[in-house]
């Protein structure tokens, strides 16, 4: 984001906009919606919500005749839905549900249920548009019902059936995935299930048919109260069951890793003591599996964003954030090979992964067994990654494992008749193409094993 600049997704707002100034998120509140904002705020209810930790604190800035002006408490990192795991966008989907229910408790509505309205701030998932809250209008359906179904349960039960993957797709569907894709890729059977078939294949079905006979005018639902907190309860319950019954290659990565224990201690003892020099109050592991490195680290990390690949890994580091009340580490997937792009209208309103790692800036970047994955099995270039990791690191600790690790030969092995085209892949040429970028900090052999750990210092930096 542009510093002073309004945020380029703030146009489908229009009961106010967000900006950026001197690195700080503002949101302008227009006069369309001053009798919801007064009502929320004299009523108490922000402030509940605020306790409750369903809405994203705030402060008011400004109050005049023509805008009132309020900060949001600032999220170091925003994840996007495509880059969540399984079971936070459950966590957001149910969040979303309980500040509904909360807010018709208190006589007021979401009109908004996009899943780009949850970000995940201090190890929970947190409602970030505050403008979304509506008057509740008595015996009138949920006008967001529709988008929290395409943006909310229909990707999750399609994950469920075809894995998390799916969940990637959201990227392609800035709007949430089409009703009649998301029934289309349902098992038949899913039409027996009351729930599914009425709350997707009766909707898909009945949206078709108005669309089909170009209904101009359809007359308006009648819905009571006590009927919404049925609908809404019936989908809290529902999404709150769902699992998913897919195994991974790198969900259970530490218990079957090549490392010896002295191995493992040895590299988590190093990467603690180097974080510690250099003093990082932020860190980035864009390999991160479940966060066991960065867990090791006993200095005080404000920031830990721990990426990974693999759904089933962030799964397992995300339930560990909630079991142990974790605040500063934010799980996230992202596929290195293919980091999420800028999206949306011109492609500025989801920023991509590579702008929002710059802006973020952490002190050190962790790069754990994972450049001969670059290497080898994307067939990146050291020339490439290392430009890479020096658009956004300070500092970079990074495993590079020989030919002769188990890991690296299997990669290599799988290049059949290729092999021989990998040759550049070594220590030497490594090390060479990596200080056109970085200052060599320090370098250690890795006990028992065939891996060296690096710490780099950028020369920009």
């Amino acid at each position: 984001m542009t510093n002073n600049s309004r945020h380029a997704s703030s146009y489908r707002d229009p009961s106010g906009h967000v900006y950026v100034e001197n690195n700080i998120i503002k949101r302008i509140i227009f006069p369309s919606y001053f009798p919801q904002y007064e009502a929320l705020k004299t009523s108490g209810f922000f402030q509940k919500a605020f306790q409750h930790k369903l809405l994203i604190p705030h402060e008011e800035i400004e109050n005049s005749a023509t805008q009132i002006c309020i900060q949001p408490e600032q999220i170091p990192f925003i994840t996007y839905p495509y880059e969540w795991s399984f079971q936070q966008y459950k966590e957001a989907a149910l969040h979303t549900l309980k500040l509904q229910k909360y807010a018709l408790q208190h006589n007021f509505s979401l009109k908004d249920a996009t899943a780009y309205n949850i970000a995940f701030h201090k190890g929970s998932a947190i409602f970030i548009d505050t403008l979304s809250l509506d008057f509740y209008a008595e015996n009138t359906p949920w006008r967001a019902y529709k988008q929290f179904i395409t943006h909310f349960l229909g990707p999750l039960v399609v994950a469920k059936y075809h894995g998390a993957e799916f969940l990637k797709t959201m990227s392609n569907f800035i709007d949430g995935i089409p009703l009649k894709l998301i029934a289309s890729l349902l098992p038949g059977k899913t039409k027996l299930n009351p729930f599914l078939y009425t709350n997707i294949h009766l909707l898909a079905k009945y949206e078709n048919k108005h669309q089909e006979e170009n209904v101009k005018e359809s007359k308006q639902a009648s819905l009571s109260k006590k009927g919404l907190f049925n609908i809404i309860d019936s989908l809290y319950n529902y999404i709150k069951k769902l699992q998913l019954k897919e195994q991974s290659e790198w969900g259970n990565y530490y218990q079957k890793t090549n490392y010896s224990d002295t191995a493992f201690q040895q590299k988590s003892t190093i990467i603690n003591d180097w974080i510690q020099n250099i003093q990082a109050k932020s860190v980035i592991d864009v390999g991160g599996n479940d966060g066991t490195f960065v867990r090791q680290i006993t200095s005080d990390i404000e920031v830990a964003l721990v990426g990974d690949i693999d759904n089933n890994a962030v799964d397992q580091n995300h339930y560990s954030v909630k079991k142990n009340k974790e605040q500063n580490m934010l799980p996230f997937v992202i596929d290195l090979l293919n980091p999420s792009a800028a999206i949306g209208f011109q492609n500025t309103e989801r920023f991509s992964f590579i702008q929002r790692v710059q802006e973020f800036i952490p002190d050190a970047t962790l790069a754990l067994a994972l450049i001969h994955h670059l290497s080898l099995t994307g067939n990146v270039p050291f020339e490439n990654s290392a430009a890479f990791f020096a658009s956004f690191s300070k500092n970079l600790i990074i495993e590079f494992p020989k030919r002769a690790d188990s890991y690296a030969t299997r990669l290599l092995n799988a290049k059949a008749e290729f092999k021989d085209q990998f040759g550049h892949y070594n220590l030497e040429n490594f090390e060479k193409i990596y200080s056109e970028h970085f200052e060599l900090v320090a370098k250690t052999n890795i006990q028992d094993s065939e891996r060296v750990l690096y710490l780099f210092k950028n020369k920009k930096s």
